[in-house]
Parts: structure tokens; sequence; C-alpha cells
């Protein structure tokens, strides 16, 4: 319908090709005013938009091949390999981000170079400091509309959520905006004292915190690709759509993990109840499904497995077939 709601997926590309577009015009402006300054942290400050240009391409290819269908070599679909290629943006912003910026930092610092013009240097961080606060906002917009429908503090929504994309924009803008200041404030001190040692300094602080974000990122998406579980408060709310069904007993047994950004699958083993017929527990079996899918669509996969309760084993009682 055209006035339904657009997935997580849909809306995180739109987030994502934002960001993208913002950080190659900065990172272009940046390159261009450090050469002219002779700044480290302005020409870190490129480096750092550039890894993130690069880093949103990642994204991108992540969130369009994560979306293809289920074939038959990938009966499970293709949800993980969004984390395989957001694990890969997260080691090129380390190396190519992190790297660069302290090395280079580094480098300045022990240099007697005398500090250059940095009116176009300021020009251009006042300008990209307006352009990241416009992606933050979208990204940050949509980590509280998400947080709000599962009902849940934005912090531990992104700790928790399963679209890395979303995360990434939002801590990789963040990081940015405190880079600029941080640029600055190493800009101003080295023009007042004529020393580039803060200059250099910036520059290494930058690269730091790049290294940070870079690692925070890619141990969230190694856990995903591994196969990460559902939040323990989702995993509950199944667990009681399963048992409120007339026909079922208790659920002895759930595993419930994500297999991409807006998929997960459920396999429960029940326990229904022994009077309940083969065929009611078909149909229980078919509307246990549809009412998950109803309430949470990102269920695209439950297996139930009729497993008799500790009684019935104990008695040798079998589960129907």
């Amino acid at each position: 319908m055209t006035d339904a709601p657009p997935t997580v997926s849909e809306e995180s590309v739109g987030t994502v090709v934002l960001a993208g577009a913002m950080n190659l015009a900065i990172a272009v402006a940046k390159a261009v005013a450090g050469l002219i300054s002779g700044s480290s942290a302005m020409l870190s400050e490129a480096a750092h938009s550039l890894a993130d240009t690069a880093t949103e391409v990642f994204l991108y290819v992540a969130l369009r091949r994560s979306g293809k269908p289920a074939s038959r070599r990938h009966p499970l679909g293709y949800g993980r390999e969004a984390y395989f290629w957001a694990f890969i943006a997260a080691a090129f912003t380390f190396i190519a981000g992190g790297g660069f910026s302290i090395g280079h930092g580094i480098q300045e610092m022990g240099s007697d170079h005398e500090p250059g013009d940095y009116v176009i240097s300021y020009a251009v961080l006042a300008i990209s400091f307006v352009l990241e606060t416009i992606s933050l906002i979208r990204g940050i917009r949509q980590t509280r509309d998400e947080a709000r429908r599962w009902r849940t503090g934005m912090r531990r929504f992104l700790k928790l959520t399963p679209d890395t994309s979303l995360k990434a924009v939002v801590l990789e803008d963040s990081a940015a905006l405190a880079g600029l200041v941080i640029a600055a404030a190493g800009l101003a001190l080295t023009e007042i004292t004529g020393s580039p040692v803060y200059d250099g300094a910036a520059s290494v602080v930058i690269g730091l915190m790049l290294i940070g974000v870079a690692v925070t990122l890619a141990v969230a998406n190694m856990s995903l690709l591994v196969g990460q579980t559902v939040p323990a408060s989702l995993r509950k709310m199944i667990i009681g759509e399963l048992e409120a069904l007339p026909e079922v007993e208790g659920v002895r047994e759930l595993v419930a993990v994500h297999l991409g950004p807006a998929e997960v699958l459920v396999a429960a083993k029940v326990d229904f109840v022994d009077s309940v017929t083969a065929g009611r527990v078909e149909r229980a079996a078919d509307a246990a499904e549809k009412r998950l899918r109803a309430r949470y669509p990102s269920i695209t996969y439950l297996f139930l497995d009729p497993t008799p309760g500790p009684a019935a084993k104990e008695t040798g009682a079998a589960s129907p077939d």
C-alpha cells in the first residue's frame, strides 16, 4: 500500500545515502582546506570523512544484498550478509581513518613548519558541522521512532538493534561532530602558540576516537554474524504469545536469533495439552505463526516442535504426531 510505513531497511537506506553524500562533500572540502593551511588536524578530518564515505558505501551494499530473497543454496536468506559488509566497513574505518590520523598526527607533532592561514579551515569546519548535524538528526529521528515502537530508550535500542547500519551512522556522525570540535581546538591553539604540537595532538585524538568507534561496530557486527539472540524482553513476549494458546501447556525451550537487520528465526519445543488431537496441534501451530508474525513482522521463520513435558516423559506418554 502506498501509505504503508517504510520498513527498517528502506528507511536505513535513506539514512545511509544521506550520510554518504554529506561525508563525500565534507571530505573534499576538508582536504582542500588542509592542503591550503597545512593543518594535520584538517587532513585527518578529511581522512575521517573519506573513511565515513567508504563506510556508507559498504553499508549501502550490506542493506541491498541482505534484502535478496532466499534461494535453494541459502534457504534462510541473505540477511547476515549485512553484518559481513558492516564488519568490513568497521575494519576500513579502523585502518584508513584511525591509522592515517594517528600516524599523520605523530609526524606533525615532530615537525617545525610554520602554521598557515587557517581562515578557510575554520569556514570548512563550520559548514561541516552544519552538514554533519543534518545527517545525525535524521539518524537520531529514525532511532527515536524505532525505540518508541519497541517501547525502549534510544540508548538501549542502539545497543541492542540488529540494524547495524543505523548504529554506524549515529555513532560515526556523533564522532564526526566531536572530531570537528577537536580539530577546531587544535587549529586555534596552534595559531595562538605557533606550535604544530596542538594540531598534531588533535589529529591523534581524532584517530583514537575513530578506532574506538570502529572497534565498537566491529564487535557488534561479529556478534550478529555469529548468531546473536534477540533481547530477553522479546523472548519473553514470544513465549507469552505461545503459552497464551489454549492448546499449549508450556514452552520447554526457545531459540530466537537474528538472521538480518529485520529478520528473526524462532524455534521452540512446545508442550501441547495431552488431550489435544494432532489436527488441533496443526491448527494451533498455524495460529501461533500468524499471531506472532502479525505482532512481530520481523519473525520470518517459526518452527515448533511438539515436545512432551516432564510428567509425560516419566509416564512414557508421547506427544501427538
